[in-house]
């Protein structure tokens, strides 16, 4: 059975790696105006990569499978292309030592900025979760990003939001076939509403709090996705986290 597993969760990681780029929200809806400003789009020389949000005034969070020749983060507007959002040079990706890939966990990368953000109107932090913060079985939380909906294979340029609850992790476990327990399930499974390859490195929003990192799903299936969607448990890394902002600079 473990064997089985590890074959399922393989090869549905094998094709979520393949679509990195971009962002698919299923089933959402236009971020309100003035929400969400800790969100980021993290790019590449060719544009946006994956979503990420900002923890401090020079470090954002993101995935770490999202290491994809990245360049710089832009922050500051719903729509990434705006005259007005910012855009900060990357000096340094602190990606965790023990990652290697989505299946094994520790998919979490934090970026040094190269200048500080301004914190202002458009430009707003988003507090982590404790380590013992509770999510309960069918809690209501939130994703967003940027890019593809159900409707259409183009990327948009403007935030989209959807409501997902949380699944209980034995039962995403089974449904899985094999999942570690630094991982959150939330919306795909059960719904048809959630995130789709790609839509990486964005925030789980619980209370208000950044609960997890979008991780995987699996390929090809978005719209009535058959496994749960799957998060990186920011609460099993917040002292990795907080040693990384004190010290300003990535773990040897």
């Amino acid at each position: 059975m473990k064997a089985l597993g590890q074959f399922l969760l393989f090869h549905a990681l094998i094709c979520a790696a393949s679509h990195v780029q971009g962002s698919v929200i299923i089933n959402g809806k236009l971020a309100p105006e003035g929400s969400m400003q800790f969100m980021v789009s993290v790019q590449n020389k060719n544009g946006h990569v994956c979503g990420g949000f900002l923890i401090s005034e020079d470090f954002v969070v993101t995935a770490a499978h999202c290491d994809k020749g990245l360049k710089h983060v832009i922050l500051g507007g719903h729509n990434w292309k705006n005259s007005n959002a910012k855009k900060i040079k990357i000096s340094n990706q602190c990606k965790h030592r023990a990652y290697s890939d989505v299946g094994n966990g520790y998919d979490i990368m934090l970026l040094k900025l190269a200048e500080n953000a301004t914190m202002g109107e458009n430009i707003k932090t988003i507090p982590l979760a404790e380590k013992n913060m509770n999510l309960r079985y069918n809690q209501e939380c939130s994703v967003a990003g940027w890019g593809k909906t159900e409707r259409t294979d183009v990327s948009v340029d403007d935030l989209r939001v959807v409501n997902v609850s949380i699944i209980d992790h034995n039962d995403c476990q089974k449904i899985w076939g094999g999942l570690l327990p630094n991982m959150i399930c939330a919306g795909g499974k059960y719904t048809d509403k959630g995130f789709c390859q790609g839509d990486s490195g964005g925030p789980l929003v619980c209370n208000g709090k950044a609960v997890g990192i979008v991780s995987f799903n699996k390929n090809y299936n978005c719209k009535y996705p058959d496994v749960p969607n799957v998060y990186t448990d920011i609460r099993e890394y917040i002292q990795w986290i907080n040693n990384i902002i004190m010290k300003k600079t990535c773990p040897m």
